[in-house]
């Protein structure tokens, strides 16, 4: 069922695609006017990212629809990821939003969502290279920087101790604005083409045809493309083009010996 969402967000740190329908994913906007009024200096850890991303993760899985346990969106996920669940020193969770968006995203705490018109999209081997590219994002430490930077904009004053530096808890309402942030946050160019180096490697060493994440960015292209193209264009601004990265990956297969 196509769920009525209040705020559009596409922000996907590896895809930034958007799905023709208006629906989409849900984040909590109440009160972001009086919350960002500065934050205060505060130097967040590893540990405090995953800790803020597990809290913004938790606040989202709670308003938006995750698929059950039995869907059969969530038993394909399974299928396809769940032998990576523990990925290069990494422990992943990973779950399916039943949303127009065509979208992934991951987080420092090494949640990753799937949204379910991606899945549409995507043959079992392109999932597999939009993920491989999230863990990338997760392993290289983008996303705890991508944390630092929502909590920064997301300028929650009480949020943390300007003396200690410790971040405590925060409240529904200042959670969704830092969900908000965390999705809004772009990597930078350098970060995305390391991102997809490291989901090449991911699929190569896993034994998977690489050739597929050049497929899966030959197909955002193509939904890049037609009337949506200028709304497009700015989403991805962050982004290599589409074509290039295809064509990278590519060249690395070829070099391999690794192209089919």
């Amino acid at each position: 069922m196509t769920n009525n969402i209040k705020k559009t967000v596409i922000s996907c740190l590896f895809l930034a695609a958007a799905a023709s329908a208006s629906a989409q994913i849900k984040l909590n906007t109440k009160a972001i006017g009086a919350l960002q009024k500065g934050a205060k200096a505060v130097t967040i850890s590893d540990e405090d990212a995953a800790k803020l991303a597990k809290e913004s993760i938790d606040w989202m899985d709670a308003h938006n629809p995750v698929a059950s346990a039995n869907d059969p969106y969530t038993i394909r996920l399974n299928k396809i990821f769940g032998k990576h669940k523990n990925e290069d020193g990494l422990t992943l969770n990973y779950k399916v939003y039943k949303v127009v968006d065509i979208n992934a995203f991951a987080c420092a705490d090494g949640s990753i969502r799937v949204f379910s018109a991606l899945m549409d999209k995507m043959t079992d081997e392109e999932l597999l290279a939009i993920i491989g590219h999230e863990i990338g994002h997760v392993k290289n430490h983008d996303t705890r920087d991508a944390m630092r930077s929502a909590y920064k904009r997301a300028a929650i004053n009480d949020a943390a101790s300007s003396q200690s530096g410790v971040i405590s808890a925060l409240s529904d309402t200042q959670l969704g604005v830092l969900a908000n942030s965390m999705l809004e946050s772009k990597f930078s160019r350098k970060q995305e083409t390391q991102a997809d180096d490291y989901g090449y490697e991911f699929l190569k060493k896993h034994k998977y045809n690489v050739m597929a994440m050049s497929t899966a960015f030959k197909k955002l292209q193509s939904l890049s493309s037609g009337e949506k193209q200028s709304k497009m264009q700015k989403m991805m601004s962050s982004h290599p083009d589409s074509g290039d990265r295809a064509a990278a990956v590519e060249q690395k297969a070829k070099k391999d010996g690794l192209t089919k």
